[in-house]
């Protein structure tokens, strides 16, 4: 730490209980300056029977006057004081208090005084209240502190800092000399020099790689630690109030020469540090967490990579629950669409307001959502308007982005769909927001719609077909159809559907092994990457695990999903026709005898009831038709 001492006697002031100093001398003091509860007895002049008439020549013998020879103001109090009466002088508003009058007033008597980063701010603020400029003596304290400070303390790292955080105490003064302005762009202008360059002690406890640990060793032999981190400045900000901290970072941004990624880093660090708890638990003091947090949303740089989407949704859970401003929601809710394939389903997972029946806000994900279709589109009509001769890369990543979002709102709603109190209209709302292409498959699609079927048994016939709506039977995988064509929770015309599909899909295997001589094998085998004994699951929400389509308990009870381990081997299916597929699918009796008395007498006859009841379309002319008696097998437990 940088010091300066300023005086050559040695310090005589000496105490007398703890409110009352004195100076050493074989002179008693003559004046009595009372700074809150603490009385300075002091030395006004020798010859106390002077008039006051005479003082402004008496105060040209500097020796023998050193309080009024050096301070504007005492000069002034002392003459509209009425001395015959009283020798006191009441000094209440000094900034400083005591000890910074102390250090004025030993100056003035020429004693050793020092100073450092800690006292050198009261000290600059009592001397400009005395008024101890230039004008009343040259080389006065105002001076040789402004020296102090632009020669050393602001040229140090950590003295700036110790310095910018003793201001805070003494607004307004600091702020009226420049003292606060002078510490912001000394940090600021520290922070955003080349790593290379820094040769000054810094903070840092971060985690360093292994590689930053050892010692490097020069062709001279000379051993000199690893280069300095480009981030080494954030620890040391951390220590700061939210108020400094938000000025330094502007300064920073101001003067463009730190990456956006570094400026990220030093905001995720302070909030962190801030709000350990962050996006858990409202505790501490909630309108001052709110005002820190909106702070750093206002500080987050414009540069899409400068924060990850984690962070983002950390920010976004903690002002949901701190009821932050709707400004600072949106701006997050802009910035996380921007990242939305870069989320998580836990991240998503933000607690709803307690104003809502929900467990979880859906109305804050759909938002996220239609914030990243926006995204989206404005990237893909920007791409467009390039007249490229080749592949263009940016709408292949936006392609790609939306297939990963699909992904991660069916694992959403398969979270959220197990809330009692979401509504229909809700679940509905987030599952059609995405564009049809961007669901190669709707295996995720139907886990998240059966498992709302499960969790609300209440739902009308009319809400069940609204919401079985949702999925495409065509772009379900063997093992998702297969499950379905089990579950009794679906509508009876949806598995009858499912059914014509996956007869259509055998027969065209059928056809297509046969023209290229492979009679031999399962017909699913040919029509889909998936092998016998194992399926595409859908990742789970959690844990990542494939989801694995069951068959039936031998109750016949309904359907269950289950995650991780490999289903049990299945057989070849090396059946004679093309339907061997479908013939090993276990379907409860409950629902067989719908179908079955569904379908009246099992023949020709019944052909055109089933075509229509098993399709949206009529069947083309040359196609099979389904005819469950004859062409389906079915297992009854």
């Amino acid at each position: 730490m940088k010091f300066m001492k300023l005086g050559s006697k040695p310090d005589s002031f000496q105490s007398d209980g703890k409110d009352i100093r004195f100076v050493a001398s074989d002179l008693a003091g003559d004046i009595i300056i009372r700074v809150g509860n603490v009385k300075f007895h002091l030395h006004k002049f020798h010859l106390f029977a002077f008039s006051k008439f005479y003082l402004p020549f008496l105060c040209q013998l500097k020796m023998q006057f050193p309080l009024l020879s050096k301070s504007f103001r005492l000069q002034k109090l002392i003459t509209t004081t009425d001395n015959e009466k009283t020798d006191e002088i009441c000094i209440s508003d000094i900034p400083g208090g005591a000890a910074a009058f102390e250090i004025c007033a030993k100056f003035c008597y020429g004693m050793t005084v020092t100073l450092n980063a800690h006292n050198v701010t009261a000290a600059r603020c009592a001397a400009e209240y005395l008024q101890m400029h230039e004008t009343v003596e040259k080389g006065n304290l105002i001076y040789k502190i402004e020296v102090f400070l632009r020669t050393s303390i602001l040229r140090s790292w950590k003295d700036s800092i110790i310095l910018l955080q003793t201001t805070r105490s003494l607004l307004p003064w600091s702020e009226d000399l420049k003292l606060t302005d002078h510490c912001i762009e000394s940090v600021a202008s520290k922070a955003s020099t080349d790593a290379f360059k820094v040769e000054w002690s810094y903070t840092d406890n971060r985690k360093k790689l292994p590689s930053e640990n050892c010692l490097e060793t020069h062709w001279k032999g000379i051993r000199k630690e690893n280069s300095v981190p480009k981030d080494w400045w954030v620890e040391d900000l951390c220590e700061l109030e939210i108020g400094f901290f938000k000025k330094i970072i502007m300064a920073i941004k101001a003067k463009g020469r730190v990456s956006s990624e570094v400026i990220g880093e030093a905001l995720k660090a302070y909030t962190y540090r801030r709000l350990s708890s962050l996006g858990k638990e409202k505790g501490g003091d909630a309108n001052k967490n709110r005002s820190l947090l909106e702070t750093i949303i206002l500080l987050l740089p414009s540069e899409k990579g400068s924060v990850s989407c984690c962070f983002l949704l950390k920010l976004l859970r903690a002002g949901s629950l701190l009821d932050c401003g709707e400004t600072s929601k949106r701006e997050l809710v802009k910035r996380i669409g921007r990242r939305l394939e870069d989320a998580s389903v836990p991240g998503l997972l933000i607690p709803s307001t307690s104003g809502e029946n929900t467990i979880y806000d859906v109305d804050m994900v759909l938002n996220i959502v239609e914030e990243f279709i926006m995204q989206d589109n404005s990237d893909v009509q920007l791409s467009t308007n390039e007249e490229l001769h080749e592949l263009n890369a940016p709408a292949l990543a936006a392609g790609i982005s939306k297939v990963t979002v699909a992904k991660l709102v069916d694992d959403y709603l398969i979270e959220v769909a197990k809330d009692p109190n979401l509504p229909l209209s809700k679940f509905i709302d987030l599952a059609e927001i995405l564009p049809s292409d961007s669901r190669p498959e709707h295996d995720g699609l139907y886990h998240a719609i059966d498992t709302y079927l499960k969790e609300h048994p209440g739902l009308s016939k009319s809400e069940k077909k609204k919401l079985c709506g949702l999925m495409n039977c065509k772009k379900l995988s063997g093992d998702a159809c297969a499950h379905a064509m089990q579950n009794e929770r679906l509508p009876l015309r949806l598995v009858v559907q499912i059914l014509y599909f996956e007869q259509m899909r055998a027969s065209a295997a059928t056809t297509s092994r046969a023209e290229s001589g492979n009679s031999y094998g399962s017909s699913r085998s040919a029509i889909t990457t998936n092998t016998e004994d194992e399926c595409d699951g859908v990742p789970n929400a959690h844990d990542g695990k494939a989801r694995k389509f069951t068959k039936l308990s031998e109750g016949g009870k309904g359907c269950e999903w289950s995650s991780g381990g490999n289903n049990e081997n299945r057989s070849n299916g090396q059946g004679k026709s093309g339907s061997s597929q479908v013939k090993g699918v276990v379907m409860p009796k409950k629902m067989l005898g719908k179908f079955l008395s569904s379908k009246g007498q099992t023949g020709g006859s019944s052909s055109s009831s089933d075509t229509s009841a098993g399709s949206p379309n009529s069947a083309k002319q040359g196609e099979p038709k389904l005819t469950p008696s004859r062409n389906i097998r079915y297992t009854v437990l």
